[in-house]
């Protein structure tokens, strides 16, 4: 795996860490695993003083995308509920960039730019190369890169960092596969070195 030097003007997008996805209402098989393999990439990310984002559902009680009101998934991540609430194990940094998305009742939203200020403050930030991880690889993760990607951003998928709901046997694989056509690359930890020490 070729190294990665991390530099000014890229930043790290922690995607959708929160309980109900981890161990409640809609949560990912072994999501939490994840976790700790994200918080030393956040560390590095920190050590430099590059700028950390963390994105998460934040809806509505009466949000579209649940199935009472004729949507795919069992309610969750409600808008200051603990469900909603990021994983206690995930170490953020005094000063990472929260983004909450889906915050229309008549409106999903699996990307994190859909309908969110990410895109302006990546550019006010002078971001070029966005690192992405967390949950899930078949749904936010897969959209925000490929948004990322539509709005001219290089793209490092965490691929060690991911996972997947696999609503359907080889979701999750053919997410990262889509990832890779879209242009994006995937990395471990290991790539950057020292950075991670």
């Amino acid at each position: 795996m070729t190294a990665i030097l991390l530099q000014p003007g890229d930043a790290l997008v922690v995607v959708d860490m929160q309980n109900d996805f981890v161990s409640g209402s809609l949560a990912v098989r072994g999501g939490g695993a994840v976790v700790p393999v994200l918080n030393r990439y956040v560390a590095a990310f920190a050590r430099l003083s590059l700028p950390v984002f963390a994105t998460r559902d934040w809806h509505p009680p009466d949000h579209c995308s649940f199935r009472e009101h004729g949507g795919t998934w069992p309610t969750h991540c409600v808008a200051g509920t603990e469900g909603a609430q990021f994983v206690a194990d995930l170490t953020l940094p005094s000063d990472a960039i929260v983004v909450s998305k889906a915050t229309q009742a008549d409106r999903e939203a699996y990307s994190a730019f859909g309908g969110t200020d990410l895109d302006r403050q990546l550019r006010a930030r002078g971001i070029g190369r966005i690192f992405i991880g967390g949950l899930a690889t078949d749904y936010c993760v897969v959209e925000t890169v490929r948004d990322a990607r539509r709005f001219g951003y290089a793209v490092c998928v965490l691929g060690d960092a991911i996972g997947a709901v696999d609503v359907h046997p080889g979701d999750g694989a053919r997410a990262e596969e889509a990832m890779r056509r879209a242009g994006a690359s995937t990395i471990e930890l290991a790539a950057l070195g020292a950075a991670v020490d």
